[in-house]
């Protein structure tokens, strides 16, 4: 391993060890979407369904979702944006890391502890309600959010580009639960309004449940969704480089 190697993972690790200490992190992508689970499945009828899909483990998805943009949403998000106030990327300028591991790293980091969020969240909620899924559902679903979890990265990357960074936990929070519930991923869409479930369609949080859903339902993702998920993501990079950007030049 290269010392550029050595380094970015380096700061891989460092990033993780951050994470994990966050409470904001700890309660909003780990607790609540376990808890959630349990209160919404344990009140409803076990035999309920959603379009054809067992309700336990159609909301076991929904509440994976949830954990995994999160974490991108309540953690990396004011990360960056604190860290770009208290002038963290000015000083890793002049230090011997590349600002390609520093990028790298965060995104390495990140999807890791998206990856361990869904593990976690499939173990407790499959040995605890005994769902039972081949092991190709469980791959397939499992990887389904974790490729969704990278437009909320992207997202994440947005609004922490603002320099304020009281201001971006208050966004991120509105954008989290926001989106989320407007999503369907703590009510299924089913239950809301047409003009509702026409705008729910094009949410991002929506699109990253509708794959999963599917899968557990014995169908396919809605490689549309991807395509909305994949568009998301790239109007997000776009705009929040323009922004930094202009913020260096300035």
């Amino acid at each position: 391993m290269n010392q550029t190697a050595r380094a970015t993972w380096a700061q891989c690790k460092s990033e993780m060890l951050r994470t994990a200490r966050n409470k904001r992190f700890v309660i909003f992508s780990v607790i609540m979407p376990i808890a959630l689970f349990f209160i919404f499945t344990g009140t409803m009828n076990a035999d309920a369904t959603v379009d054809g899909t067992d309700w336990i483990p159609y909301y076991l998805m929904s509440m994976t979702a949830y954990g995994v943009i999160g974490a991108s949403l309540t953690s990396f998000a004011p990360r960056i944006a604190k860290e770009r106030a208290q002038g963290w990327i000015r000083l890793l300028r002049i230090t011997p890391l590349p600002s390609g591991s520093y990028v790298l790293s965060k995104i390495v980091a990140q999807a890791l502890i998206n990856l361990v969020i869904i593990v976690l969240v499939f173990a407790v909620a499959g040995l605890s309600k005994g769902i039972d899924l081949s092991a190709a559902v469980w791959v397939e679903s499992g990887l389904w959010i974790w490729l969704g979890g990278f437009a909320f990265m992207a997202l994440a990357t947005l609004v922490g580009s603002m320099r304020n960074a009281d201001a971006v936990q208050v966004l991120s929070m509105i954008l989290y639960l926001g989106m989320s519930v407007m999503g369907g991923l703590w009510v299924p869409t089913a239950t809301f309004p047409q003009v509702m479930q026409n705008i729910a369609k094009w949410l991002p949080t929506y699109r990253v449940g509708q794959g999963a859903w599917n899968l557990v339902g014995g169908g396919h993702p809605d490689w549309a969704g991807f395509g909305i998920l994949a568009a998301y993501a790239l109007v997000f990079v776009i705009i929040s480089s323009y922004i930094m950007k202009k913020q260096e030049a300035v």
